[in-house]
Parts: structure tokens; sequence; C-alpha cells
């Protein structure tokens, strides 16, 4: 089911706000919060209320204030002065007491993969124990299949974690969490569908609904306006630590939501213009790709085309970005050219000879060295080019670091700042940067606006169109259907390894591409 569906659905029976008693006391309430790092106050006076059996959604701009909110209720930071907290109408010091009634689960799990569902369950639980304190693995088994089977879970409970999808390791994180809680309380979801594919949102979105039918409020911090419309009863919206305010999502469509976490004008509907490129030379030319997912791939591209690849988990679309440039590992195989530069046909376990610069899907794991400065993180791929007889030139590093920061509004508190200070969407630029320094004429991203906000996600898409206007080729793999239709000329979807479907981007709609992708018209 879509997200449209989902919404118009709830305009009946379960229209916004039918969840939660708007007359009842709050379970969750949080009255002039604030937290101040040194020379930053990242929350300034916040309040927020959660009322029982609602769907409370949490909103803003990366460095709005939603994760030290999340942190101080979870007792990671303590709160200034002069707050208060109360859960259940019991008070409690937010920052520094948890009170049972409030779980997390937060955006990385706190799960260890390498160990069962089984096992992670009662790490965080406890084993159950006999005499001795020998553990009762049947009673533990049991209790296992009892906890899992309130979210209808199918799972192979003795299996590594490492093993089982992102919407069941989600589950599971969610299962520990409410553990021994019997209803009511609050269940704090933190960007719980970052890494979830399409398909699985789906699904993860069911499991919400189940946890409220438990009697259990849910705060839900997500950057995905089209989740808020779907599930959230009422939305609080900060903007640079302050609380802008909070609204029952029914009165709010798409632009209305996003001006309030910008703070101006900002068109979340952004495409970008579809150019004829049938006069445009080829500079992309690859056939038989095939690898651990792929099953025989050909694709041609033109300069200045925008080119969108799309699939189901295991499909192929997340791959194929790898494959490209020469990063699929020793599975893939099939041929790459650049007509524009060479005739000569390159092995996909040679493309990287080929340098085409690849944005992957997980910046924080794959591209961003956390150790390092913005201006070092940036250069990384221009090393030879900024070296002078085998020392490398600070002064052209520094006017290298310069010209992007200004090309790509990059903020950040200077080219000497740790790139772990900065915000998940300038982090991305930074990642963006690097890859068009070397003036490629291909340029592939995978997930490129993936835990980013949507004034910077904007900011993004205007790059990047920019980039193809002036003639760049671009390939963008996404479980983001957003990022598809906002960017791309037109569409390859792929199914079991191959393209089944190629959709122009004109006129092509949000459902449309969903049915396509998972092949609902075959």
């Amino acid at each position: 089911m879509t997200a449209d569906v989902r919404q118009r659905d709830r305009s009946g029976d379960r229209a916004h706000g039918a969840g939660s008693d708007p007359t009842a006391g709050p379970v969750l309430s949080v009255r002039n919060l604030s937290k101040t790092f040194p020379g930053t106050r990242a929350l300034d006076d916040v309040s927020v209320d959660v009322r029982p059996g609602e769907v409370h959604a949490l909103m803003g701009q990366n460095g709005s204030g939603k994760s030290t909110l999340i942190k101080v209720l979870a007792g990671y930071h303590s709160a200034d002065p002069g707050s208060t907290a109360e859960m259940d109408g019991v008070p409690f010091e937010a920052g520094r007491t948890v009170p049972p009634g409030l779980r997390f689960v937060h955006q990385d799990l706190g799960l260890i993969l390498e160990l069962s569902a089984q096992d992670n369950l009662a790490l965080h639980g406890g084993f159950a124990r006999g005499f001795g304190r020998r553990v009762l693995w049947k009673q533990q088994e049991a209790e296992t299949r009892r906890v899992l089977a309130a979210f209808d879970i199918d799972l192979d409970i003795h299996r590594p974690l490492a093993a089982a999808t992102p919407v069941q390791r989600t589950v599971v994180a969610i299962a520990a969490a409410l553990q021994g809680w019997d209803g009511g309380g609050v269940l704090v979801l933190d960007e719980p569908t970052a890494v979830l594919p399409h398909d699985e949102v789906e699904r993860l979105f069911e499991v919400v609904e189940q946890v409220r039918n438990r009697g259990t409020s849910v705060l839900y911090v997500s950057h995905r306006m089209d989740e808020i419309f779907s599930l959230a009863d009422r939305v609080t919206v900060l903007r640079g630590g302050r609380r802008v305010g909070t609204y029952d999502v029914s009165s709010l469509d798409t632009r209305s939501l996003a001006t309030r976490m910008v703070g101006d004008e900002v068109d979340p509907d952004f495409r970008a213009p579809v150019v004829t490129q049938g006069h445009q030379p080829v500079t992309l030319q690859a056939q038989d790709i095939r690898g651990k997912w792929l099953r025989g791939v050909d694709l041609e591209a033109r300069a200045g085309e925008i080119v969108g690849i799309a699939g189901l988990a295991g499909a192929g679309a997340l791959e194929l970005p790898y494959a490209l440039a020469g990063k699929a590992g020793a599975l893939a195989s099939g041929q790459i050219r650049l007509p524009a530069t060479s005739e000569d046909w390159y092995d996909v376990q040679r493309a990287r000879d080929l340098e085409i610069p690849l944005v992957p899907a997980d910046r924080q794991t794959e591209a961003v060295v956390a150790e390092f400065s913005v201006a070092e993180n940036l250069s990384l791929s221009s090393l030879r080019s900024l070296g002078r007889r085998g020392r490398l030139s600070a002064k052209d590093e520094a006017t290298l670091v310069e010209t992007w920061s200004e090309r790509l509004s990059l903020v950040s508190a200077g080219p000497g700042a740790p790139i772990s200070t900065l915000s998940g969407g300038n982090q991305q630029k930074v990642i963006l940067a690097r890859c068009l320094a070397g003036d490629p004429q291909v340029l592939v991203l995978c997930e490129p606006t993936a835990g980013v906000d949507i004034g910077t996600r904007v900011s993004i898409y205007r790059i990047i169109a920019d980039l193809a206007a002036h003639g760049l080729t671009v390939i963008v793999a996404s479980s983001d259907e957003g990022d598809l239709l906002a960017l791309c000329t037109r569409i390859l979807v792929l199914r079991d390894g191959v393209v089944a479907e190629e959709l122009p981007a004109e006129g092509l709609t949000k459902n449309v591409l969903i049915r396509a992708i998972e092949g609902a018209d075959e």
C-alpha cells in the first residue's frame, strides 16, 4: 500500500489524531528544556507533550536539535537547569533519570549482529535462569517467540542477525525495547527507516501501528515527510534549537511543513528540467553487468542526462552503481567504456582505471574519514594534482576547498574543522565535492539524500541538476522514489537482476513508479 493510499485511508475511520484523545493529559511532558554545549546552545526552551496512544512526529533540519532532545531524554546528555519533565504525571529529571515507561530504539539499533535474535533479546531483558544461575534455554526460546509473535515477524531466532533483513533487525530492536512492558508509556523511534528499502518501510509502518494498538505512544523522529503524513497524528517542528510549534498533521501539507522546518519558502516537489538528450554524445556504455544480484544489465547514458536506477532489495539496483565505479567486488563481471574519450572497453574488474567517481550509499562507513578535517576529506581524490615534487601544496588545497565550498554552499566552521562536526547534509556535500574535483564525465550516486533534511535535500537536487545542465552524465540509484522523481530524465527499473522496465520521467507519478518497482502490473 502506498503512502498516498494510507493517507486517504486515515481520512476515514483512522483520521489523523484519531489514535489519541486531545482532552487527555500527556503521557510524556517536557517543559522549557535547554541544553548548552561549549559555544553552542543546542536546545533553547523546548517544550513537547506526547498524548496517550498517539504517534507524535519530531521533525527539523540537521542541527535543529532533534538528536540532542532524544539524547537528553535517553540520559546521554544532562539538561540545563530550569526544565521540568513528567511521565504519567510523575516528575523526573530529564538527562539524569529515565523513567521505566520511556523506551528507545536509536538509529544504530543497539544490536549485536553476530548474535541471534534470542541472544540480543536476552542481553536486553536478561536470560531465563534456574537453579545455580543455569540458563534455561527452552524457557528462553519460548519467551523470545512470545515477544516476537506480537509483531507477526517470520525470523529464525537462532541465526545471527547479520543474516536478517534490515526491517527484521529493526523489529527485534523494538521488541527488545518493549520487553517487560504491557502497554502505555512512550516508544521513541529515532530515524527508524534511515537504512530501510521502500518495500521494508511498509512493514515497519505496520509494526508502528501494532505498537500503538497496544496502547503505547510513539515519538517518531524522521527526515521523510511522506512518513509523517502516513503515520503521525501530530508533529513538533524544531528549528535552530527552538520549538517552532506543534501541529495536527491533518492541517498541513508538504510545502507548509517544509517551510516551518526551513524557515523560508521551500519547494519539496522540486523536479529537474527534463531535457531531450538525443543530440548529445553517449558518454557511458555498459554491457552484460553481472554480480551478486545482477543478471546481465546493459546501460547507455548521454551527456547531460540523469539516469535513475530503481528496484526492490535484492534486485541489483544498489549493486549496479558500485559495478560501474569498479567497486562491486570479485563477483562482478561485464564491460564498460567511456566513448567520448576512448573506444576501449574495460572489464568491470578494471573499471577503477576509468576513474568514475562514486558517492556511496553509506557515507559514514564508505566515504567519510572521521578523523580528518573538512579539507582533508574533500581533497582526498585530488592529492596527485595538488602535489609538487612529491609534497602537497597547501595553497592549492586551500584554493580547491574554497572553490567547492562556495560552489556547493558548504556550511562548516572552516576547512580545518573536523568533518564529524558537520551535519549529515554538509558531509554529503563534502563527498560530492571530492567526486567532482577531478572534473569527471560521469558521476554515480547511490542514496544521495539518505539521512538529509528537506532543505539540504532540495539544495543537493539543485546542485545535481545544475551539473547535468552543464553536461555531466549522472547515474542515480536510490531506494527513495523522491530522489528519482526529482532528478531523473528516465528511470531503469530492475527486477531479478535485469532491467524490467524503462520509464520516462516526464509525467511520471510516485504511485506508477512504485507499482513498476514492485512489478504490480506483471
